[in-house]
């Protein structure tokens, strides 16, 4: 049986790649847990400095498959709030505080809890024949996977509500031009282009792209005052650390510094 997620890490790079193509990469509960696993284990190793996310096939993540459950139930009788629990949360809550920059390369399209774990990604760059699609309405559901937080953070509060309400269809453009997403590529060059921004990110000076990071989540909710507050104390730590004092010394002499990630 193959995998229904591949990890590949190299050079800095954990590249995963949801792989269920023949059901559009919606995931089961094995696939589930096999996300849930790669992130954790990803999380835990220093070594790792950038993560990407892309799926095989024609399709990026459909979201939760109904139809394909290995208890055999039927899709009503499935309790998505334990669903949620024990799986789609942690997902989201991993990629969402990863201390390194997170790449997803949407190779086609995200529909539910897939464009909603897109959108958990820190640049998301999607091919041109890519689109997004809050289904959840269609079903009688609640859009899940942070999508009720990101969404209108994303896009506005007005935007977020036609699309959750009426489940549109977003091509990749229309997510570029309203800030859903980073940056659309055409198909052929979507994987290739990502792959070389996140070794670029690789070789950045990420334990301060992980207080930039941080410093934008935080600004969500503080006023700023607060948040000049955060500056500071995040720029303490990046002003010690080892890679600052690696790129003073690239700078003043002027060298290509070759940053630690620390």
């Amino acid at each position: 049986m193959a995998q229904s997620i591949i990890l590949n890490i190299n050079e800095g790079v954990a590249q995963i790649t949801l792989n269920r193509p023949q059901n559009l990469n919606s995931f089961n509960n094995a696939m589930s847990a096999a996300m849930l696993s790669a992130l954790t284990s990803i999380s835990a190793d220093s070594s790792v400095r950038c993560l990407l996310i892309t799926g095989n096939g024609r399709g990026f993540c459909a979201g939760q498959d109904l139809g394909n459950n290995q208890q055999g139930e039927n899709a009503k009788d499935l309790d998505l709030a334990a669903t949620l629990d024990q799986y789609y949360n942690p997902v989201i809550r991993l990629i969402h505080n990863m201390p390194i920059p997170v790449v997803c390369a949407v190779n086609g399209v995200a529909a539910g809890a897939g464009a909603n774990l897109a959108l958990a990604c820190d640049l998301v760059i999607a091919a041109e024949s890519a689109s997004f699609i809050q289904a959840f309405c269609r079903l009688g559901l609640v859009p899940d996977a942070g999508g009720t937080w990101s969404l209108p953070r994303l896009v506005g509060m007005a935007k977020a509500k036609a699309l959750t309400m009426l489940g549109d269809k977003v091509c990749a453009t229309d997510a570029e031009t309203m800030g859903m997403i980073y940056a659309v590529k055409p198909d052929a060059e979507l994987l290739s282009h990502c792959q070389q921004l996140a070794h670029h990110l690789a070789t950045q000076p990420t334990y301060g792209l992980s207080l930039t990071k941080r410093a934008l989540h935080e600004s969500l909710n503080n006023d700023l005052d607060t948040q000049l507050d955060v500056e500071r104390d995040l720029q303490r730590l990046a002003n010690n650390s080892e890679d600052y004092g690696i790129g003073v010394d690239a700078f003043l002499n002027k060298t290509k510094p070759h940053y630690k990630g620390r």
